[in-house]
């Protein structure tokens, strides 16, 4: 039996317990092992094969597209690195090998510092840049959709909000349905990411006055159209009523940040920085947990609240007094 081979059994055998767009990153970060080591047999390949490979990945392993021949990043690397010794593990556990050859295999501390010195990562917008921006696309038909993902909310649970789901009387808004991207091309539709996912939220009133005028617009757009309309209950959703995707709305987000003159940043990205404000606001923890929909708050503050300098003035004054309690003395 080759690697390849025993890969594809396992994802096989994945594929009952995950999701369909977990099982497709899946074989995507597999897809980089495989291009050097699917062809050896299983019971041959050694420790050092593997090494080879996080090597060869970190320093030429783009195989694809314009920057083919280039090295792929750290946390690629790392992901596939990381699933590669799930499926080892599991060969293991079925005897087929004795052992995980990519047990003790690691990315090099080097190659990571060298990453965090050259990578230029984009910062979540801050409370004033977030502020433009809502300035900038007032009177853009998606206006309210694009008000829920600065609610912190994820692009695909604002692509899955349905008008069953909001209570335009309550303000309330209730997350429970997503539609996701799967390479760019298939939308797949499923319930909330987890648990904590699953959550009732209370509508601010700029988000609440945003929707009913777009429950109008829609109302309008149904009229003219007529049985041409489609009816798919979907609150993102183009002029004939066809539901919108995850791409259609980032694509609709940038345009408006390009006419505007706004620094480009992800929608996903916008999440950080409303889950940093209401931080940065005293929201307490277990309260900004449940509005991201994270069952720990850690998750919340480890990946979404990303303080910049500015936030830290507080700190600065705080600071002054203690300086003064030091002079007195």
């Amino acid at each position: 039996m080759t690697v390849n081979e025993w890969l594809d059994q396992w994802l096989a055998m994945k594929a009952e317990e995950l999701e369909p767009t977990t099982i497709y990153n899946y074989h995507i970060t597999l897809d980089r092992v495989r291009w050097k080591l699917g062809g050896i047999r299983l019971q041959e390949l050694t420790e050092d094969h593997v090494i080879d490979w996080m090597r060869w990945a970190l320093q030429r392993g783009r195989v694809r597209g314009a920057k083919a021949g280039m090295g792929l990043g750290v946390t690629s690397v790392d992901m596939s690195l990381a699933r590669l010794k799930d499926a080892l593990n599991r060969a293991v556990a079925r005897r087929l090998v004795t052992v995980n050859v990519a047990n003790e295999v690691h990315i090099p501390l080097k190659a990571r510092k060298v990453e965090r010195k050259t990578r230029s990562a984009v910062k979540p917008w801050n409370a004033a840049e977030v502020a433009d921006f809502v300035t900038a696309m007032k009177g853009d038909r998606l206006y309210a959709p694009l008000l829920l993902s600065l609610m912190g909310l994820r692009p695909a649970e604002v692509c899955g909000i349905r008008w069953s789901d909001i209570d335009l009387e309550a303000a309330t808004l209730n997350v429970a349905n997503t539609r996701t991207m799967m390479g760019n091309r298939t939308v797949v539709e499923k319930d909330a990411k987890s648990m904590a996912g699953e959550r009732m939220l209370p509508l601010p009133a700029l988000v609440h006055e945003a929707l009913k005028a777009f429950r109008a617009t829609q109302a309008r757009e149904r009229l003219a159209v007529g049985e041409g309309y489609e009816s798919s209950g979907y609150v993102l959703v183009d002029e004939l009523g066809v539901a919108l995707n995850g791409r259609q709305l980032r694509v609709r987000a940038y345009k408006i940040m390009d006419e505007s003159g706004l620094r480009r940043v992800r929608l996903y990205d916008a999440r950080a920085s409303c889950l940093t404000f209401l931080a940065n606001s005293g929201v307490p923890d277990h309260l900004l947990a449940m509005w991201a929909g994270h069952t720990n708050v850690k998750t919340t503050k480890q990946w979404y609240v990303k303080p910049d300098v500015a936030d830290l003035l507080p700190a600065a004054k705080a600071w002054g007094g203690l300086a003064g309690a030091c002079d007195r003395s």
